[in-house]
């Protein structure tokens, strides 16, 4: 493909790239399954089907279910069928009255067929779980408080419905998370055993907590209440055992002034009877997984911080009876972001950011355990899944050179190259992906810096193609949200290669507070949010505009979440840069804190004081660059009340206020149905040629052409 044609120089194009998700591999290791999601015809939304994927790389990929809904949640069972939900119309089902179909369970069998339900509840099914040597399921619906049971459930949602009540009565603290307000439903773990797919009544479960209702046979499959009313599964990770017999999940507790913190319970499938196997204080368990012989639970562990002190992510294990937590490479400074045991349980496969990157490591058990980096790519793995004979892995890898594609990693050729710290890590081999990696229209190179203070500070660099000395590209520094997070995957929300192919040098840079890099240099910003990160952000343009492919007289700063919060900061300190792009940001960090869907996490991240000190709106005067602000009124991490009192402020005590008839060099750009991102696809065109649009005027000094939709 001609680079001057790339799928990034046309946003229709780009929005209609097929996009890869979640990967599944079935207990014999023989089939792979991924997500794709494809823009639909109205291109206004997008479906998600699966394909399958072969393990080996020899066959082509081939989509295995096709809908207007779309399908997610693959899972495969112990027998080999797969699992997934989709609210799409069931043929059995007739009409099915009038309401909008819910996302119910459905089986496509192994020995092939067509898919069919085999679970809905009224209020719809997802998180699905799977034994690997038994054919039981567990899947999580959202029933009312006060339902008994799921037919009870369906009585007060049609009541509710006919008398257009939407009212929620809270008891407890949080009630909204990210983009959606919590209740009045909540969620219930249910256990569906697949074998056979009965048709008789379920027999009730025993009772011992008085919180327990009775089975409720929906669709031939009995699903089997194990948890009850409360909040307690509120954004939970949950495991099966091999056999079925015992749930692990984390179980959120109320803590001081309105807070969270989780534990680890296990629930037995058949009895109900639910035990604490993990409670440590000051700090919350994380994305428990059993070991294969059932005997262990490996889970992260994740430390409660203070304004002085920055969160620490660790491995842990603990018996699945109960007892002793073991924290595992205690002294690995790295934080691990998923586990999968190897087969023979030896070990922990693990992911986790690093220098840029997201490799995979093998955690081996011993006194002490050591940790091996076993992928060699410039790349970040997700979806992990080991085979079951333990000789590969496969993985999503993504990096801004790809979007996620399927990979398989030589397990048994990394074990095999040397003793445990002797082994280099090896490269991971592609699969027949659906989707085509896109071409680019540039390079992506690594950059670095050494700062006043000593610390190493890189990022990766994205450059037009013909960029160079005799036609240098004007620089996009583009600074990640989080603020704990990388630049070192694949985003189609925040994608360079946007602005690449308008002829921009976009750096991402990684400051204090990226992860990858140590706890000390997350600790070097925590709490101080205005100094280190900025001071980082600054070194390394510095560095980057002494290229000889960056025309460093023309500029611009931008980011979202956090990384917006960062534009407002640069542009009350600085006024190196031409314009100011800020997303979703946090702007008046004492009316941010109370406000925001999660605020006792805020308290422990910054005291009254801290705040008031790292506050971009105290600087509003000194505020000099033209400034685009873009908010989401449905957005709750970062309320819309930060973008209302910023863009209020710009206007009336920047350096560059509106003048007496209104006018304003600044621009507000409002989504009042988008929320913290930016999603449907014709918003998301609408945002990138508002801001090209933007760039385009106060960086390359030309009109900008504005989106027509825009009115």
């Amino acid at each position: 493909m001609n680079l001057l044609t790339t799928p990034f120089h046309d946003l229709d194009a780009y929005v209609a790239l097929p996009r890869i998700g979640g990967l599944a591999l079935s207990p014999d290791g023989d089939r792979l399954v991924v997500t794709v999601q494809t823009l639909n015809p109205e291109r206004t939304a997008y479906s998600t089907a699966l394909w399958e994927v072969d393990p080996t790389g020899e066959q082509p990929a081939r989509r295995l279910t096709r809908s207007v809904k779309g399908e997610a949640s693959a899972a495969f069972t112990a027998s080999g069928d797969l699992l997934f939900t989709s609210a799409r119309p069931d043929p059995d089902a007739g009409d099915g009255g009038k309401d909008e179909p819910k996302s119910a369970l459905w089986l496509l069998p192994a020995a092939g067929g067509e898919a069919r339900v085999v679970a809905t509840a009224p209020g719809g099914l997802s998180g699905i779980l799977t034994a690997r040597g038994a054919d039981v399921a567990s899947v999580v619906a959202a029933v009312l408080p006060s339902a008994v049971d799921l037919s009870a459930d369906a009585r007060l949602r049609a009541a509710r419905k006919q008398a257009k009540v939407q009212a929620i009565l809270h008891a407890g603290y949080p009630v909204r998370h990210w983009d959606h307000d919590l209740g009045p439903d909540q969620p219930r773990r249910y256990l569906a055993d697949l074998t056979g797919l009965v048709d008789a009544p379920a027999s009730p479960l025993p009772d011992p907590d008085g919180d327990q209702a009775p089975g409720v046979e929906v669709a031939g499959v009995v699903l089997r209440q194990l948890t009850g009313a409360g909040r307690q599964l509120f954004e939970h990770g949950a495991a099966l055992s091999p056999d079925g017999a015992t749930l692990v999940t984390t179980w959120s507790r109320p803590d001081a002034g309105a807070a969270l913190r989780t534990v680890l319970v296990a629930i037995d499938t058949a009895s109900g009877e639910r035990r604490v196997i993990a409670d440590l204080a000051d700090a919350d368990a994380e994305s428990p997984v059993v070991s294969p012989d059932g005997t262990s639970v490996a889970f992260l562990l994740s430390s409660t911080s203070t304004p002085e002190r920055a969160p620490r992510e660790r491995l842990a294990v603990v018996p699945l009876a109960g007892g002793e937590v073991t924290v595992l490479a205690d002294g690995w400074d790295r934080w691990p972001t998923s586990i999968a045991w190897l087969p023979d349980g030896s070990g922990l496969v693990v992911t986790a950011d690093s220098l840029g990157r997201a490799p995979v490591f093998l955690v081996t058990l011993g006194d002490p355990a050591t940790v091996e980096q076993v992928t060699a790519d410039d790349a970040g793995f997700g979806d992990v899944r080991v085979a079951p004979d333990g000789a590969a892995l496969f993985a999503l890898r993504s990096s801004y050179r790809a979007p996620a594609e399927p990979v398989r990693i030589d397990l048994a050729g990394f074990l095999a190259g040397g003793g445990p710290g002797g082994r280099p890590p090896v490269a991971s081999t592609l699969l027949r992906s659906p989707v085509p990696a896109p071409a680019l229209p540039g390079e992506l190179r690594e950059v670095e810096t050494t700062t006043a203070d000593g610390a190493r500070v890189r990022g990766w660099l994205a450059l037009p193609a013909g960029a160079g000395a005799d036609a240098p590209a004007p620089l996009l520094l583009w600074i990640h949200g989080g603020p704990l997070s990388s630049w070192n995957a694949w985003s189609w929300r925040w994608n360079p290669w946007l602005m690449v192919a308008r002829g921009y040098a976009v750096l991402l840079p990684d400051p204090a507070l990226s992860t990858g890099y140590g706890q000390e240099f997350v600790q070097r910003g925590w709490g101080r949010w205005g100094a280190a990160p900025y001071t980082d952000l600054m070194a390394i343009a510095d560095l980057v505009e002494t290229l000889p492919e960056i025309d460093a007289s023309r500029t611009a700063a931008m980011g979202g979440s956090f990384g917006g919060y960062m534009a407002n900061w640069v542009a009350g300190h600085t006024e190196r840069f031409s314009a100011i792009v800020t997303h979703a940001s946090l702007w008046a960090l004492d009316q941010f804190g109370p406000t925001t869907d999660h605020s006792y996490y805020w308290q422990r991240e910054m005291t009254a004081e801290m705040a008031l000190a790292n506050s971009p709106h105290r600087f509003v005067d000194r505020i000099r660059t033209p400034v685009l602000v873009i908010h989401g009124d449905r957005d709750y991490r970062v309320p819309i009340g930060e973008g209302l009192r910023l863009w209020y402020e710009l206007l009336t005590s920047s350096g560059l206020p509106a003048d007496a008839d209104g006018a304003t060099v600044h621009r507000f750009l409002y989504f009042p149905d988008e929320s913290h991102w930016v999603l449907t696809p014709q918003h998301a065109k609408v945002w990138y040629q508002t801001v090209l649009a933007f760039l385009s005027e106060h960086v390359l000094g030309e009109p900008g052409e504005l989106p027509e939709l825009l009115g």
